[in-house]
C-alpha cells in the first residue's frame, strides 16, 4: 500500500536505475516499420495508445482505515479485435510502463493471428504488504472504477506480475454484479486466467512456460542442440520461470542458477525447480532456499550456461549484463526485458535472442481459448489445450525464422514485421471512420 511502501526489503544488489520501456517499444517499432516500410499513416496510428485511463479510488483497510489508491488502463490498439492485457500490481507500475506493455501485447495477439487488440493496466502498490481481504476489497473496488471500459467484447484483463487466478475471479464477479441480472453468465469471459472451477481453462496456468519451452525446443532443433543434459538460469520465479524451469527439467536440463527480487542462488549440481517452487509459494522468495549458494546479480548474470530466461521485470539486461552472460540463448520469458544497446551486443557475441512477443505469447493465446470456451460454454480437456498451443508456437515460431531469413533482419524485428504486416491490412481494407 501506498503509505507503508517505506518498509524495507532485503534485496540483492539493486539493478542500475531502468530507462523508459515506453521509449524502448518505440525504437523496437521503429526498427520494424522501417524494414518494413510501414505505411506511415499506420505507424502514427500506432505509435500512441487510443486511450488511457487513470482512476483513484479509496479502499478500505483492515484496520478500519482508508487508502487512496492510483489504478491504470491502457489500450492501446483494438483494430483485430478486444482489447488484451494483463492487470500488474507492483510499487513501480507507471503509465509509461503500460503504455509500453499494451503496445507488446497488440503485437503479440496479431502476431499469433488471434483476434485481440492490446491493453495492459494496475495499481501502484505492493501486494506483499496486505492481507488477502485488502487485496480483495482493492481487486474489488479497482474493477469497479474502471465500470463499463471493460468488458467481454471490448476489453479483456488477465493476470500479470502480482496478481493471480483468484485475482481474476473477483474481477469477474465484480463484473457480473453491476451487469444486468440476465446478462451475468454472458459476460464470464470478461477476463481470462480464471480458476478453473470459476470458468477458467486448463492449461492456462502452465501456458506462458509452455509456449517458452515450445520456443526453445525449435531453437534447438534449429540448432541441432540437444536440451538433455543443457544448463539453465532464471531470473525471476514466479508463474513463468517456475514452469519453464520445470518443463525444461523434465526434458533433461538442469536449472544452475535463479534469482529474484530478494536475491540470487547458484548450484553447478542443480536444483530441483519443484522444491524451489515450494519454497517460493511458502516463502515468496527464492531467498533461503537450502538447495543452493547465496550469490551476487553480478555473479549470477556470469554464470556459465546455455539458456538464459530472463522471466522477472522489464529492463534487466543493459550493456553491462550483456557482455557478462555466458549462454547460448537469451529467451524472453519477461516483456521487454533487454535494452536496445544490450541487443546489439549480444548479437556481436553471436547470442541469440528469442524475442518476448514470440516466446512469451502462450499466456494470450490460452487465454484466447479460455475466452472462447467461456463464449462458446465449453470445456476443453487439457491435452487439446496443450496440443493446440504446442502447435500454435511452432507454427508462429517457423514463421518467424522464415522472415529474419527472408528479410535478413533478426527475430524480434521479424516477429514484429509479422505482427505489423496484419494489422496494417486490416486498416488497409477498413480506412478511418468517418
Amino acid at each position: 500500500m501506498a503509505q507503508t511502501g517505506s518498509q524495507s526489503i532485503v534485496a540483492a544488489p539493486a539493478a542500475p536505475k531502468k530507462g523508459n520501456l515506453y521509449d524502448v517499444t518505440r525504437i523496437q517499432l521503429d526498427k520494424a516499420a522501417k524494414a518494413l516500410n510501414l505505411d506511415p499513416d499506420v505507424y502514427t496510428i500506432l505509435s500512441q495508445p487510443k486511450n488511457e485511463l487513470i482512476i483513484n479510488f479509496p479502499v478500505r483497510m483492515d484496520d478500519g482505515r482508508y487508502i487512496l489508491f492510483k489504478g491504470y488502463r491502457v489500450q492501446h490498439n483494438n483494430i483485430l479485435g478486444p482489447y488484451k492485457g494483463g492487470i500488474r500490481y507492483h510499487e513501480e507500475v507507471s503509465l509509461d510502463e503500460l503504455k509500453g506493455l499494451a503496445a507488446a501485447m497488440t503485437w503479440k495477439s496479431a502476431l499469433q493471428d488471434i483476434p485481440f487488440g492490446g491493453g495492459k493496466g494496475g495499481i501502484k502498490f505492493n501486494p506483499r504488504l496486505h492481507s488477502k481481504s485488502e487485496l480483495e476489497r482493492i481487486t474489488r473496488r479497482y474493477t469497479h472504477a474502471l465500470g463499463n471500459n471493460i468488458g467481454p467484447e471490448l476489453d479483456v484483463p488477465a493476470p500479470d506480475v502480482g496478481t493471480t487466478a483468484q485475482m481474476m475471479v473477483w474481477i469477474m464477479d465484480t463484473y457480473m454484479n453491476f451487469s444486468g441480472a440476465g446478462e451475468k453468465n454472458a459476460v464470464r469471459r470478461v477476463v481470462t486466467g480464471k480458476t478453473v472451477t470459476s470458468g477458467g481453462s486448463y492449461g492456462r496456468e502452465a501456458a506462458t512456460g509452455q509456449g517458452l519451452v515450445t520456443c526453445v525446443t525449435e531453437w534447438a532443433r534449429n540448432r541441432k542442440f540437444n536440451l538433455n543434459g543443457a544448463t539453465f538460469i532464471v531470473q525471476g520465479f514466479g508463474n513463468v520461470g517456475s514452469w519453464a524451469a520445470k518443463l525444461l527439467s523434465k526434458m533433461g536440463a538442469t536449472l544452475v542458477g535463479v534469482g529474484d527480487y530478494k536475491g540470487y542462488l547458484a548450484n553447478p549440481e542443480g536444483m530441483n525447480p519443484h522444491k524451489l517452487s515450494e519454497h517460493v509459494a511458502h516463502t515468496g522468495s527464492v531467498e533461503g532456499y537450502k538447495g543452493a549458494r547465496p550469490i551476487s546479480r553480478d555473479e549470477f548474470f556470469a554464470l556459465e550456461c546455455d539458456l538464459f530466461i530472463p522471466a522477472a521485470l522489464e529492463l534487466e539486461i543493459d550493456e553491462k549484463e550483456a557482455r557478462a552472460l555466458k549462454c547460448k540463448v537469451l529467451v524472453e520469458g519477461a516483456n521487454g526485458p533487454t535494452y536496445p544497446a544490450a541487443e546489439a551486443i549480444l548479437a556481436e557475441r553471436g547470442i541469440d535472442l528469442l524475442p518476448d512477443i514470440l516466446v512469451n505469447s502462450g499466456g494470450v493465446t490460452v487465454s484466447y481459448y479460455e475466452w472462447l470456451q467461456n463464449k462458446r460454454s465449453e470445456r476443453w480437456e487439457l491435452e487439446e489445450v496443450e496440443t493446440r498451443l504446442e502447435k500454435q508456437m511452432s507454427r508462429t515460431y517457423r514463421q518467424v525464422c522464415d522472415v529474419a531469413e527472408e528479410r535478413k533482419v533478426d527475430y524480434r524485428t521479424a516477429a514484429y514485421v509479422i505482427a505489423l504486416e496484419r494489422i496494417a491490412k486490416a486498416y488497409a481494407e477498413r480506412g478511418i471512420f468517418p
